[in-house]
């Protein structure tokens, strides 16, 4: 691993990544992944678990050792001082002594940075007022997760990775999770997200990086990528059979959910009039775009058949 690259890339990229690989024993869990990510916006990386994604992440943060390939932040190599300094992080699996309050976590992680954030601004802005002077471990797993979030931010980063960050929130601090985030990339600051939540990502990301087995299989902006799946959803209350309407043109897929089903087709027309040719009297009919779950669903197992 290299991360001698600062004379060959711009100044605005933040990470540089190029034939990067992880293996761990026998298996492969970052596989050449090449991938450049320029200062702003955010990005999400996606995919299954062991698609790769936490181990990238903990690559960048000098957790773990590439096996191979080149990988700077900001030009330097991952986990020196200088990096650590402008990056703030909220893992999957992270914790945090028991024993001190949430008010004490933040003063602490605050005077590790030159430049940090006010902590009352960072209290008021996650919500910890509260419980900000209660034992971290008579907090709820929510909470907990607020406080993380509150450490991901207080340094005053220009890169923060936010991994699986609302796994286990409930909707309203979701919410506040997602105004922050929007706030902090609007401020300039470079996100980079997981998330098994599709919908969080379709709702934040500018850009999504798709993950399969080590590789990265996708990489667009949101749009491009909710694009790839093409063609149309239906939606409607029909008598037909899920085999019946599986035959008809142009139809992909088909589910049902309660009363409703649902057909992935590549050409709504197509379908429509297939569908109502054999069921005139369908009620309660809803054509939409394919949202990014079904993007990703599409890209995932077009990647898993070649």
């Amino acid at each position: 691993m290299s991360g001698n690259t600062e004379n060959k890339i711009s100044s605005d990229i933040i990470i540089y990544a190029k034939d990067l690989s992880k293996k761990f024993g026998d298996a492969i869990a970052v596989n050449s992944v090449s991938l450049s990510l320029a200062k702003g916006g955010i990005t999400a990386i996606l995919g299954e678990n062991g698609a790769g994604k936490t181990t990238f992440i903990h690559a960048c943060l000098g957790l773990t050792n590439p096996s191979s390939g080149t990988l700077s932040m900001f030009g330097q190599p991952p986990g020196s001082i200088s990096v650590r300094r402008r990056t703030g992080s909220m893992l999957q699996d992270a914790d945090l002594p028991d024993l001190l309050s949430p008010r004490e976590h933040i003063e602490l992680f605050a005077s590790y940075y030159p430049d940090p954030l006010n902590i009352d601004v960072v209290i008021g802005m996650c919500k910890l007022t509260g419980f900000a002077d209660k034992k971290y471990k008579k907090l709820s797993g929510g909470q907990k997760r607020r406080v993380q979030f509150a450490l991901a931010v207080i340094g005053n980063p220009d890169l923060v990775f936010l991994d699986e960050p609302t796994t286990g929130l409930d909707t309203d601090t979701r919410k506040m999770l997602w105004d922050v985030v929007r706030q902090l990339a609007a401020d300039g600051r470079t996100i980079i997200l997981t998330t098994h939540y599709l919908e969080e990502a379709d709702a934040l990301a500018d850009r999504i990086v798709v993950m399969h087995a080590g590789k990265i299989i996708a990489d667009a902006p949101t749009p491009e990528i909710r694009s790839l799946a093409g063609g149309a959803v239906i939606k409607c209350v029909t008598a037909l059979s899920i085999k019946a309407i599986s035959v008809l043109p142009a139809v992909i897929s088909v589910r049902r959910s309660g009363r409703f089903v649902e057909i992935s087709t590549e050409n709504q027309t197509s379908a429509l009039q297939g569908l109502l040719m054999e069921d005139p009297n369908i009620s309660e009919l809803i054509v939409k775009k394919p949202s990014l779950e079904e993007a990703f669903e599409r890209i995932v197992h077009d990647k898993e058949q070649e």
